[in-house]
């Protein structure tokens, strides 16, 4: 999608987003990934108009589907930040409005962070959120079958300056008596096993691709463990703006 505007001035990417319904969708997709049947369940459409519309936003490049890991079947839409990130830019730059403005001081939270091994991608949004949360935040994460920290992923973390040397893979166990107001469930696999919903948390899903099972030359697996590092720090980044956005430590995170 070109955020070049037409004769009329108005970039294509803004038509895109002015339909309600593709809104609706893209309010839901920020803040959880979902599969096809679950924004039809939220949203009360039609399974063709749903599909539809997801078309739509993936043809205009803002929004991208990964596979489920738990089910090769089905496939969880989530929105491209970059593409969203740089259309944000983009119409800034062209109405000339000032970037500067002050960020909402972020309450505090207890995020938890999920996957099955706990030994990549749970591992890095750990990190990431306590490298970029300025110390407002408590961060944990764990993993439904713990195997041990993937040595590709405290090389790849080191490569971006955050040091994980500290870190190592959790079971479940290790959350017992924590009372997380969020759990972010990083694999497909977690999220379905996930049996820490009665603890009255807001859940919320980033299907990102699993880097462990990269096959191939170590560059072609150090690539993988780049790419998803590259992705959760996008995808923490966000999740801090909508932290931002909240008025008080009591509120709840709405529709998360």
């Amino acid at each position: 999608m070109s955020f070049e505007p037409d004769q009329n001035g108005a970039p294509e990417a803004l038509k895109l987003l002015a339909d309600d319904t593709r809104w609706r969708l893209l309010t839901l997709l920020r803040r959880s990934d979902m599969p096809v049947g679950e924004l039809v369940s939220r949203t009360g459409l039609p399974q063709n108009l749903v599909s539809y519309h997801l078309a739509a936003l993936r043809q205009g490049g803002l929004v991208r589907t990964h596979r489920s890991d738990a089910d090769g079947r089905a496939s969880y839409y989530g929105l491209d930040l970059r593409a969203l990130r740089a259309l944000h830019a983009h119409v800034g730059a062209l109405l000339h409005v000032p970037s500067d403005s002050p960020t909402a001081e972020i309450p505090p939270r207890t995020i938890v962070f999920l996957c099955t091994a706990n030994s990549a991608r749970s591992q890095m949004a750990e990190a990431w959120l306590r490298h970029l949360g300025g110390g407002r935040l408590t961060v944990r994460s764990a993993g439904t079958a713990p195997r041990p920290l993937h040595p590709l992923t405290l090389r790849v973390m080191a490569e971006a300056g955050v040091d994980i040397g500290y870190q190592h893979a959790k079971g479940l166990e290790a959350l017992a008596g924590l009372r997380p107001d969020l759990l972010v469930t990083v694999c497909d696999l977690a999220r379905e096993e996930i049996v820490l919903a009665e603890s009255g948390a807001s859940l919320i899903h980033w299907s990102v691709a699993d880097p462990a099972r990269a096959t191939g030359s170590e560059a072609d697996q150090l690539a993988a463990f780049r790419a998803a590092r590259d992705e959760l720090r996008l995808r923490v980044e966000g999740l801090l703006a909508l932290l931002a956005t909240e008025a008080a430590p009591s509120t709840s995170i709405s529709g998360l």
